[in-house]
Protein backbone atom coordinates (compact mmCIF):
# COMPACT_ATOMS: atom_id res chain seq x y z
CA UNK A 1 0.00 0.00 0.00
CA UNK A 2 2.29 2.28 -0.72
CA UNK A 3 5.19 2.53 1.91
CA UNK A 4 2.01 3.06 4.35
CA UNK A 5 1.98 1.28 7.70
CA UNK A 6 -0.47 0.42 9.98
CA UNK A 7 0.86 1.30 13.44
CA UNK A 8 0.10 -0.43 16.77
CA UNK A 9 -2.27 2.04 19.06
CA UNK A 10 -0.31 3.66 21.80
CA UNK A 11 -0.38 2.63 25.53
CA UNK A 12 -2.31 6.09 26.20
CA UNK A 13 -5.25 5.43 23.91
CA UNK A 14 -5.72 2.00 25.10
CA UNK A 15 -6.11 3.10 28.57
CA UNK A 16 -8.19 5.84 28.32
CA UNK A 17 -10.49 3.57 26.00
CA UNK A 18 -10.41 1.03 28.73
CA UNK A 19 -10.89 4.20 31.55
CA UNK A 20 -13.97 5.32 29.00
CA UNK A 21 -15.62 1.85 28.52
CA UNK A 22 -15.37 1.13 32.24
CA UNK A 23 -17.32 4.69 32.81
CA UNK A 24 -19.83 4.69 30.61
CA UNK A 25 -20.88 0.60 31.82
CA UNK A 26 -20.55 1.86 35.19
CA UNK A 27 -23.30 4.73 34.92
CA UNK A 28 -25.72 2.25 32.63
CA UNK A 29 -25.36 -0.34 35.38
CA UNK A 30 -26.12 1.73 37.92
CA UNK A 31 -29.22 3.07 35.96
CA UNK A 32 -30.48 0.07 35.13
CA UNK A 33 -30.23 -1.61 38.81
CA UNK A 34 -31.82 1.72 40.01
CA UNK A 35 -34.85 1.85 37.01
CA UNK A 36 -35.51 -1.92 37.61
CA UNK A 37 -37.86 -1.95 40.83
CA UNK A 38 -39.75 1.62 39.86
CA UNK A 39 -40.82 0.20 36.67
CA UNK A 40 -42.16 -2.96 38.49
CA UNK A 41 -43.77 -0.87 40.74
CA UNK A 42 -45.01 1.34 37.89
CA UNK A 43 -46.87 -1.49 36.26
CA UNK A 44 -49.24 -2.59 39.10
CA UNK A 45 -49.55 1.34 40.46
CA UNK A 46 -52.19 1.55 43.09
CA UNK A 47 -54.28 4.12 40.93
CA UNK A 48 -54.86 1.12 37.94
CA UNK A 49 -56.17 -0.78 40.87
CA UNK A 50 -58.80 2.13 41.66
CA UNK A 51 -59.90 2.74 38.42
CA UNK A 52 -60.52 -1.04 37.58
CA UNK A 53 -57.99 -1.48 35.12
CA UNK A 54 -59.36 1.14 32.42
CA UNK A 55 -56.52 2.83 30.52
CA UNK A 56 -55.42 6.48 30.78
CA UNK A 57 -56.30 6.70 27.05
CA UNK A 58 -59.59 5.27 28.03
CA UNK A 59 -60.57 7.26 30.58
CA UNK A 60 -59.73 10.78 28.35
CA UNK A 61 -61.67 9.33 25.40
CA UNK A 62 -64.63 8.96 27.44
CA UNK A 63 -64.12 12.18 29.24
CA UNK A 64 -63.57 13.95 25.83
CA UNK A 65 -66.91 12.70 24.40
CA UNK A 66 -68.87 13.34 27.06
CA UNK A 67 -67.53 16.62 27.15
CA UNK A 68 -68.24 17.28 23.90
CA UNK A 69 -71.98 16.02 23.88
CA UNK A 70 -72.85 18.30 26.98
CA UNK A 71 -71.05 21.40 24.71
CA UNK A 72 -73.03 20.68 22.09
CA UNK A 73 -76.50 20.29 24.48
CA UNK A 74 -75.22 24.07 25.97
CA UNK A 75 -74.72 26.01 22.74
CA UNK A 76 -77.55 27.64 20.65
CA UNK A 77 -79.05 25.92 17.53
CA UNK A 78 -78.20 27.76 14.14
CA UNK A 79 -74.83 29.20 12.70
CA UNK A 80 -71.57 29.28 14.95
CA UNK A 81 -69.50 32.41 15.09
CA UNK A 82 -65.73 31.92 13.23
CA UNK A 83 -63.68 29.55 14.96
CA UNK A 84 -60.16 31.09 13.25
CA UNK A 85 -58.69 34.10 12.17
CA UNK A 86 -59.71 34.42 9.04
CA UNK A 87 -63.53 34.80 9.40
CA UNK A 88 -62.80 37.67 12.10
CA UNK A 89 -60.67 39.50 9.31
CA UNK A 90 -61.97 41.47 6.41
CA UNK A 91 -60.06 43.86 3.80
CA UNK A 92 -61.87 46.90 2.59
CA UNK A 93 -60.32 48.82 -0.04
CA UNK A 94 -61.85 51.56 -2.31
CA UNK A 95 -60.35 53.19 -5.88
CA UNK A 96 -57.85 56.20 -5.71
CA UNK A 97 -56.97 58.60 -8.25
CA UNK A 98 -54.04 60.85 -8.49
CA UNK A 99 -53.37 63.54 -10.99
CA UNK A 100 -50.29 64.47 -13.13
CA UNK A 101 -47.68 65.13 -10.63
CA UNK A 102 -50.59 65.38 -7.94
CA UNK A 103 -50.52 64.29 -4.40
CA UNK A 104 -54.20 63.24 -3.03
CA UNK A 105 -55.40 61.60 0.86
CA UNK A 106 -57.08 59.08 0.70
CA UNK A 107 -59.26 57.38 3.16
CA UNK A 108 -60.97 54.00 3.50
CA UNK A 109 -63.57 53.07 6.57
CA UNK A 110 -64.09 49.57 8.38
CA UNK A 111 -67.47 48.29 9.24
CA UNK A 112 -69.25 49.19 11.98
CA UNK A 113 -67.94 47.87 15.02
CA UNK A 114 -64.67 47.04 13.32
CA UNK A 115 -61.48 48.79 14.25
CA UNK A 116 -58.21 49.03 11.69
CA UNK A 117 -55.29 47.07 12.47
CA UNK A 118 -53.16 48.08 9.07
CA UNK A 119 -53.43 49.53 5.50
CA UNK A 120 -52.00 50.64 2.38
CA UNK A 121 -52.28 51.67 -1.25
CA UNK A 122 -51.60 49.36 -4.31
CA UNK A 123 -50.76 51.13 -7.41
CA UNK A 124 -52.92 49.96 -10.28
CA UNK A 125 -49.76 51.20 -12.63
CA UNK A 126 -47.48 54.18 -12.80
CA UNK A 127 -45.12 55.48 -10.42
CA UNK A 128 -46.29 56.84 -7.13
CA UNK A 129 -44.74 57.74 -3.97
CA UNK A 130 -47.08 56.71 -0.97
CA UNK A 131 -45.98 60.06 1.64
CA UNK A 132 -47.89 58.58 4.62
CA UNK A 133 -50.31 55.84 5.52
CA UNK A 134 -51.46 55.77 9.32
CA UNK A 135 -54.97 54.91 10.86
CA UNK A 136 -57.68 57.27 11.17
CA UNK A 137 -57.67 59.46 14.32
CA UNK A 138 -60.71 56.99 15.48
CA UNK A 139 -59.55 54.37 14.75
CA UNK A 140 -61.96 53.18 12.22
CA UNK A 141 -60.34 53.22 8.97
CA UNK A 142 -56.91 54.14 7.18
CA UNK A 143 -55.43 56.82 5.51
CA UNK A 144 -52.56 57.06 2.76
CA UNK A 145 -50.93 60.44 0.71
CA UNK A 146 -49.94 59.55 -2.21
CA UNK A 147 -48.32 61.38 -4.77
CA UNK A 148 -47.83 60.91 -8.61
CA UNK A 149 -44.35 60.96 -9.77
CA UNK A 150 -45.08 59.93 -13.83
CA UNK A 151 -45.82 63.10 -15.31
CA UNK A 152 -49.29 61.92 -16.64
CA UNK A 153 -51.44 60.97 -13.48
CA UNK A 154 -51.95 57.49 -11.92
CA UNK A 155 -54.77 54.77 -10.13
CA UNK A 156 -55.12 52.94 -7.64
CA UNK A 157 -56.37 51.67 -4.16
CA UNK A 158 -56.45 52.19 -0.70
CA UNK A 159 -56.72 49.55 1.94
CA UNK A 160 -57.43 48.85 5.21
CA UNK A 161 -57.42 45.66 7.20
CA UNK A 162 -60.47 45.42 9.92
CA UNK A 163 -61.12 43.70 12.73
CA UNK A 164 -64.03 42.58 13.95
Amino acid sequence: MNGLKMRRPTPALVIAMIALFVALGGTAGAVVTAAVPLAKRALVADNAKKVGGVTAAQLGGAAAAAGAKAALAESPAGPRPASTAAGLVTIKSAPASVGANGANTFSVACDSGQKVSGGGYASGGGLVAMLGSAPTSDGSGWTVFVGDLTGSGSSGSVYAVCIK
